[in-house]
């Protein structure tokens, strides 16, 4: 199986998004983008749409309905216990201690979620092209069969829109 990609390396946050666009432009694939911090603007240019919110909120929804209907059961209904002269159903009583859950119901499903969604499991391999990405380069990297056509524009493309450095490896993943 031949894994070779083209690896082109930016300074600049700058040029690296200039860069993107200019390839898309041209119609060229790219296969991921690495930075040493999250960019909105890349994230939105590879076409990645995030449905984390909606499905937080969702979590969150079911946790407080499960929390509050639980709370109800176990105070109201199953065990009404009067104390003090108070009344069985105590909602006030019944905020904090579900506001706190839903925060726990949403934290644990979305990791949950998330390491499901990104296949992120213990022991699992990782691919890092090239290290410096993790310090304060741009990492743009392009698979080479796919743009087998004319590569040679590709690179003359990614050289005028500011890289640093572009060179071809084959990726491994690392253990």
């Amino acid at each position: 199986m031949n894994n070779q990609h083209i690896i082109s390396v930016f300074d600049e946050e700058d040029k690296l998004l200039s860069a993107i666009h200019k390839v898309q432009e041209k119609g060229i694939k790219i296969t991921e983008i690495y930075t040493p911090y999250p960019i909105n603007e890349a994230i939105e240019a590879m076409g990645k749409k995030s449905r984390f919110t909606l499905a937080a909120f969702l979590f969150g929804f079911a946790g407080a309905v499960g929390v509050l209907a639980f709370l109800m059961y176990t105070a109201v209904f199953d065990w009404p216990i009067n104390y003090g002269g108070k009344p069985t159903n105590a909602f006030p009583s019944f905020i904090v201690v579900t506001i706190v859950l839903t925060i726990l119901t949403i934290t644990l499903a979305s990791l949950f979620t998330f390491s499901v969604r990104a296949k992120v499991y213990p022991g699992k391999s990782f691919v890092l092209p090239d290290n410096r990405s993790m310090d304060d380069k741009f990492i743009i990297v392009f698979n080479r069969e796919e743009n087998k056509d004319n590569p040679l524009d590709l690179i003359g493309l990614l050289r005028e829109e500011g890289a640093t450095e572009i060179y071809q490896k084959e990726l491994q993943p690392l253990i």
